[in-house]
């Protein structure tokens, strides 16, 4: 298998699996089993880009890749002209109830095609100049009128941002006084403004006071704001905006009366994305099937569980990739040795050219049937920790020592510290149970 990639590219995607982690680009080259998503969800795309919303789940166990899955699409939109943001929610860091929290991550994730983590200021400070590349070219005046222009501007700002404003007016207040500050050379009161509009809190003051708004952002204020940073992605010429909120089913864990908050801001969330009050989103959400079945999770709340219901009894042939909740099937033994063999064939490009052949589909697959073995047997499971094996304790090795062979000279052997929670709980035989620690 012939995979053409950059070099640059090749060693990202080999380092974090080297490391255990999932790539944050040239997924493409690793999805195995994601065919059957590709239509619908490139249909879903253009039709956010074409002013729709979308709200999307994704199941799957742990190991079945929803994180994988969630930056595979990740890498479509931005390749459609997207930008992204991915948010881990958690009960301390991103609790999904204070969606002014949720805000605020969005903007510190924000990326785009051209620019890392966060692009908040750049796609602002792009947006008006492509505003004042409009009115230059619109004629209405001339390029060295500096007051002249500013006020075009504004006023071109306003028009953009009428259905925001009426919504959230502090937003684009906050957008005309950071402009006037970056204007002005104030970076004082640019970098408090723009801190403010992505949602940080503890903004001075007086830094709110001279653009005209007050107080920190709230839960409900976090929608306005949603509006106005995808109006301004959408007027910068990006096609949309894709969220991901991983790891929702965290929310089990947390204290009852903070879950039935989250999964009520969560119901808010579908409600606002399918009333079309966001143009321009993909929302994409990923949980365990225990999340959206089991009694602490989705079915907690019934107006959501409505929301999300979708039938799962069927063969999973036959399942409905356009349905408004997917689920991931996992990995069996073929797909797993299918995903090593890419890897190694990645692996190989440039490297020793005794790789391929000592690192054959033979190898490959004995390995695979080691580490599921490990893990109890549950193959589901095992894709993190067989993919860092084979990269760290054999691809490695082999390119870089003449006579290393991994049957010979190699014994797999995984320790406690390397596994996660569900890996330790399958290398030790123990299942999940649920335990409600509501009261």
């Amino acid at each position: 298998m012939t995979i053409e990639i950059s070099p640059r590219r090749r060693r990202e995607i080999v380092s974090a699996l080297r490391g255990g982690t999932v790539p944050q680009q040239g997924l493409d080259v690793l999805a195995v089993g994601l065919q059957r998503f590709e239509t619908a969800i490139d249909e879903e795309l253009s039709a956010v880009s074409a002013g729709g919303a979308v709200f999307k789940a994704v199941r799957g166990e742990y190991g079945a890749g929803k994180t994988f899955f969630s930056r595979w699409l990740v890498e479509r939109a931005r390749r459609a002209g997207f930008a992204s943001a991915e948010v881990q929610i958690s009960e301390t860091e991103t609790p999904l109830h204070k969606l002014e929290t949720v805000y605020r991550r969005v903007n510190e994730n924000l990326a785009t095609a051209e620019f890392p983590p966060s692009a908040f200021r750049e796609v602002v400070d792009g947006w008006f100049f492509s505003l004042e590349q409009d009115v230059i070219a619109s004629e209405i005046v001339q390029p060295s009128d500096t007051v002249g222009l500013a006020t075009a501007v504004d006023t071109l700002l306003e028009r953009r941002l009428l259905v925001v404003s009426q919504t959230a007016p502090a937003f684009a207040s906050a957008l005309r006084g950071y402009r006037a500050a970056v204007v002005a050379g104030d970076a004082v009161q640019a970098d408090g403004l723009i801190g403010w509009l992505g949602g940080q809190p503890h903004v001075a003051s007086s830094v709110r006071r001279s653009a005209g708004v007050r107080g920190e952002l709230d839960h409900f204020g976090a929608f306005g704001f949603l509006q106005g940073l995808i109006a301004v992605l959408r007027d910068s010429g990006y096609a949309g905006l894709v969220i991901v909120l991983d790891e929702v089913e965290t929310l089990q864990r947390v204290r009852g009366d903070v879950r039935d908050k989250a999964l009520n801001a969560l119901r808010q969330l579908v409600d606002e994305v399918n009333s079309g009050r966001f143009p321009g989103l993909y929302l994409l959400i990923t949980g365990t099937p225990a999340f959206f079945e089991g009694t602490q999770g989705v079915q907690r709340l019934a107006p959501l569980a409505q929301r999300l219901s979708v039938d799962f009894t069927t063969d999973p042939r036959f399942d409905n990739a356009r349905a408004v909740q997917i689920r991931l099937p996992g990995f069996s033994h073929d797909s797993l040795c299918e995903l090593g063999g890419r890897v190694r064939d990645l692996y190989s490009v440039g490297a020793s050219p005794r790789v391929p052949t000592v690192v054959d589909d033979a190898y490959i697959a004995t390995l695979a049937t080691a580490v599921a073995g490990r893990l109890g047997g549950k193959v589901g499971v095992a894709p993190r920790i067989f993919l860092k094996k084979l990269v760290a304790d054999v691809l490695d090795r082999v390119d870089q020592h003449e006579d290393f062979d991994p049957r010979r000279d190699y014994a797999l052997t995984i320790s406690d510290v390397e596994l996660g929670e569900v890996e330790r709980q399958a290398a030790s035989g123990i299942d999940d149970i649920d335990l409600d620690l509501d009261d």
